[in-house]
């Protein structure tokens, strides 16, 4: 069975996307499986930072949030997925993991240079699956 959580410690889905996303899935299983949804650089309020490091930082919140709201940390990530529109930023985006998200067994990772995403204000996304 697949459960969608939605944490009050992030900001609350849109009534527009109610019912066809949600910010985690989790497969009810001996052990758990989690796809978080990508995550962006909006705060609770809907603001948006202008730099890429804010925006990062952000978006690391997000996914710190929705680990701890299943019970989970940075040591539950399995694979990490970075969607960046400028490639200028890739220098920066390693120096946020090695300062943040620096682990003894660090997770699979994948980085990929898109045209766009949903807004065009947004300049990364971070994907998540995590594991217990």
């Amino acid at each position: 069975m697949i459960v969608s959580k939605n944490p009050a410690t992030l900001r609350p889905v849109p009534d527009a996307y109610s019912g066809i996303y949600a910010h985690a899935t989790m497969l009810k299983h001996p052990d758990r499986l989690f796809f978080f949804s990508g995550q962006v650089g909006v705060a609770m309020d809907g603001e948006v930072a202008s730099s890429f490091s804010g925006q990062c930082h952000q978006a690391m919140d997000h996914v710190e949030a929705l680990l701890t709201a299943h019970d989970l940390d940075l040591n539950n990530i399995l694979k990490v997925t970075y969607y960046l529109t400028r490639t200028q930023d890739i220098s920066e985006l390693t120096r946020l993991r090695q300062s943040r998200w620096h682990a003894n067994n660090p997770p699979a990772i994948t980085t990929l240079l898109v045209a766009g995403l949903v807004s065009p204000d947004w300049l990364i996304e971070i994907d998540v699956i995590a594991g217990a």
